[in-house]
């Protein structure tokens, strides 16, 4: 059993982890609860007897506290969460290690470099200015109509499929876009298949021609933009080292106002620079954008812009500010949606992908333009993780292998963690780039993924209390 307890926004939250049940508790409980997870026997399940015998030493612990009759209270309210199982829950209904590791896969997305070339010098870009430490291409429709082929073959009885146009600046490679959605369209047809097709563009080729064609075809288009424009300029210039926000925010401004109630994201990323990232969040609220992610950067530590341990307290801090004038804002009915504040706390993924996360390198692929399978974009380039190309499909079944086995329950510093079925073990990437190590953690993200989950869970907590 695992039990999360913290206070955030004046909500006393309990999170039982293998239930995922949480609860919203008064400080008498939330102390019960503290005082049973000392007295309950560790790595045994609960039993009738023991938790009676812990309840007598709970009621002990907090007698100089609290009257006897509220402390009797809050020791049945316990109880019956512990009966149905949503407090102090074992977790014997997870599939085992084996069952996860060896469990068969489809492939079932796909990342489309149509363009390694990019109108944007973005000085954290792991892209390397859209080559991939390798050539600017611009993807042929024909490798595209391979990759798509590729996927419908591998996608098993599968019958959603998605696929990302990324870059790069994939707008670069526009025509090239509308054939393959065209083609994939043509597909559907003839296979049963559904394609959901998505792209991520930098705005600098924002159009009329681009916004009628993404509102009949595509299903997110995601803006990037970094947020306030001194912040932005600093890190996302033109090649000659002008800013780009003067240009683009009219475009993604005009844009989003033609995409209605269709799905778009505004993604910025966030530095050393703009450790105040609140800020830039709600500064693209404020522009009348709602629907907004900021995600931390992740560079080599020796860059002067990467994020350090000695900034984890300042930054935690700002999701509890960002997460405040949210509710704020959604009571004056000027509510915005942040990505990393969004979750399922009734549903939500299936077990595997609560254990297994993106499934990169199984079930989701990156497409170069000349065709080559890499895990995910984040590995393109790197020639020791190519697993094959569209033409002869994955021969690298060792390292499919591998990333079969990335996930929480072979991660020793995923066991204890809370969060550990929310960031189903973080990426991979990162883990690969800072560890050496597929299976490793990224700490810096692991810290600001905690905040995170308990921001999204007092939000969903204050959702229901307004509810009431």
């Amino acid at each position: 059993m695992q039990v999360h307890q913290y206070s955030s926004n004046g909500y006393h939250i309990i999170l039982d982890v293998p239930s995922g049940s949480v609860h919203v508790a008064d400080p008498l409980v939330c102390d019960a609860v503290a005082a049973f997870l000392a007295y309950l026997p560790e790595n045994v399940p609960v039993t009738e007897e023991s938790f009676r015998a812990a309840s007598e030493k709970v009621k002990e612990s907090l007698s100089a506290r609290y009257p006897a009759s509220e402390i009797e209270e809050a020791a049945e309210e316990i109880g019956e969460l512990w009966r149905n199982g949503t407090l102090f829950a074992e977790e014997a209904a997870l599939p085992r290690l084996p069952v996860i590791e060896n469990r068969p896969t489809v492939v079932k997305a796909l990342c489309l470099h149509v363009a390694h070339d990019c109108n944007l010098r973005c000085a954290y870009c792991f892209a390397d200015e859209g080559e991939y430490h390798g050539r600017r291409a611009l993807m042929d429709f024909e490798t595209g109509k391979k990759a798509l082929d590729f996927l419908i073959a591998n996608s098993g009885n599968r019958r959603n499929l998605e696929v990302d146009f990324f870059g790069g600046e994939p707008l670069m490679n526009f025509g090239v876009v509308k054939q393959l959605v065209a083609y994939g369209r043509q597909r559907e047809k003839e296979t049963g298949k559904r394609f959901r097709f998505t792209l991520t563009t930098n705005g600098v080729l924002l159009n009329d021609e681009f916004a009628e064609f993404a509102n009949a075809e595509l299903s997110n288009v995601v803006l990037s933009i970094d947020g306030r424009k001194e912040v932005h300029d600093r890190m996302r210039p033109f090649p000659g080292g002008k800013g780009s926000f003067d240009v683009i925010l009219p475009k993604m401004k005009a844009f989003v106002e033609k995409r209605g109630t269709k799905q778009y994201y505004l993604r910025g990323t966030y530095t050393r620079y703009n450790k105040d990232f609140a800020a830039d969040v709600l500064g693209l609220a404020d522009l009348g954008f709602d629907q907004l992610s900021v995600e931390p950067v992740v560079a080599d530590p020796a860059e002067p812009y990467a994020l350090r341990e000695e900034d984890i307290p300042e930054l935690l801090a700002q999701y509890d500010i960002l997460a405040e004038e949210m509710l704020r804002r959604k009571k004056e009915g000027r509510g915005f949606t942040f990505f990393h504040f969004m979750i399922d706390l009734s549903g939500g993924p299936c077990v595997y992908k609560r254990l297994s996360g993106c499934g990169s390198g199984t079930e989701y692929l990156a497409v170069t333009p000349w065709g080559d399978l890499y895990p995910c974009h984040q590995f393109v380039g790197q020639e020791e993780f190519c697993l094959g190309n569209v033409d002869t499909g994955v021969v690298r079944k060792d390292l499919v292998e591998e990333f079969r086995k990335v996930n929480v329950l072979s991660k020793e510093e995923c066991r204890t963690c809370f969060a550990r079925y929310y960031c189903s073990g973080g990426c991979a990437a990162n883990a690969q780039h800072f560890t050496g190590k597929l299976n490793g953690v990224y700490p810096i993200g692991c810290e600001l993924e905690r905040k995170r989950v308990e921001c999204a869970i007092m939000l969903k907590a204050a959702e229901a209390d307004a509810a009431r």
